[in-house]
């Protein structure tokens, strides 16, 4: 039996989700491997959530935004890449394999983006195999 990697998107409401509508709209295929988590701007998401998704079950995961300087509240994505560069030494020092998370910004006219971004992602997890490491892990 292959493996099919289970892949959460954390998502920006106003470009992302809306970029993902819009990849659905325009009947791009792309893998179902994904389930998106909407927030209202990248800027708001606790990475924390990135670790309790990897306990309960995620083999890899997506962080997507708006482009810089295209944030619906000024400088949310900017705040996110901050801190997605302190959670990647936290994951490398902690032994998770940084290419389990692709951190991307998808507007809300790049559905095809979008499908690139996911297939990319369920392609490059697939190889790493299942995330085995850190699942049923008490973060709490």
């Amino acid at each position: 039996m292959d493996f099919e990697p289970k892949i959460v998107a954390f998502v920006c409401n106003w470009c992302t989700y809306a970029g993902a509508d819009l990849t659905g709209t325009s009947r791009i295929k792309y893998a179902p491997n994904v389930k998106m988590i909407r927030f209202p701007c990248t800027g708001r998401i606790d990475f924390m959530l990135l670790m309790k998704a990897f306990a309960n079950g995620a083999d890899g995961m997506i962080v997507s935004g708006c482009h810089p300087n295209d944030c619906h509240y000024t400088s949310g994505n900017f705040h996110a890449r901050r801190r997605w560069t302190v959670f990647r030494s936290l994951l490398e020092f902690m032994g998770v394999d940084t290419e389990r998370i692709a951190f991307t910004w998808v507007s809300a006219a790049e559905g095809a983006k979008w499908a690139d971004v996911v297939n990319s992602t369920v392609e490059k997890v697939r190889a790493l195999g299942p995330c085995e490491a850190y699942k049923n892990a008490d973060y709490e």
